[in-house]
Order: structure tokens, then sequence, then C-alpha cells
């Protein structure tokens, strides 16, 4: 979990949709920001194409699980932010399984968490 996170932070820091895609499996499922949920490479690939440059996420391992030796999970705290001060956090929930290319994410949710008042 922690170098899938790792690997997911530095492709989506330096804009790199084509690397993001290459993190999920053919088959993933994908919630971002939308309601919509997206399935496969290159719907993931479309999503991280149309994030603003510049963008950035600092990334909190909160939780990991395994099933088995071959499926792994778990959640983190996200904040994603940019040079404009704009800031969305949220909180990420990941189901990852092992391939022969090593893990890759098979289900990726995310759930925007509001500011307390």
């Amino acid at each position: 979990m922690h170098d899938v996170l790792r690997r997911w932070k530095s492709a989506f820091d330096d804009h790199q949709p084509d690397a993001m895609a290459d993190l999920f499996t053919p088959d993933a499922l994908f919630q971002g920001f939308g309601p919509a949920v997206l399935t496969g490479r290159g719907a993931v690939r479309d999503y991280y194409e149309a994030v603003p440059a510049g963008r950035r996420a600092e990334v909190t391992v909160l939780h990991t699980y395994t099933i088995g030796e071959q499926v792994a999970g778990g959640f983190a705290a996200v904040t994603f932010s940019d040079a404009h001060d704009w800031e969305a956090r949220v909180n990420l929930s990941l189901v990852l399984r092992l391939h022969d290319t090593g893990w890759r994410i098979r289900q990726y949710h995310v759930s925007r968490v509001e500011a307390e008042h």
C-alpha cells in the first residue's frame, strides 16, 4: 500500500496521466470526485488528464489489510492542493491486486471530507 501510494503521489504531482493509469488493473473500478463510477485504465487516464497541472497530493496511510497473498486494501487521508489556495481533503479507499507486474489498484474510491464549522 505504501509503495503504490508513493508511486501514485509521484505520478499525480508530476501530472503524468499515463503513469497514473499504469498503476491500475485493466478492469479497475474508479470513483473520483464525480458521481460516476469509471472502469478500466483508459477511463482512469482520461480522468487524470483532465486534472489541472500543478495540483499536488499529500497522502497519509491510515489503515492497511491483506486478504490472502494477492489482495490488499486500505484507507488514506489525502489533501489535494494547488498554488492558488485551492484545497480538497478526501478519504481514499483502495483495493489492490497482485499481478505479474506488481501490485495494481483494482478499486479506488474518494469520499470528500467537509471542513468542520
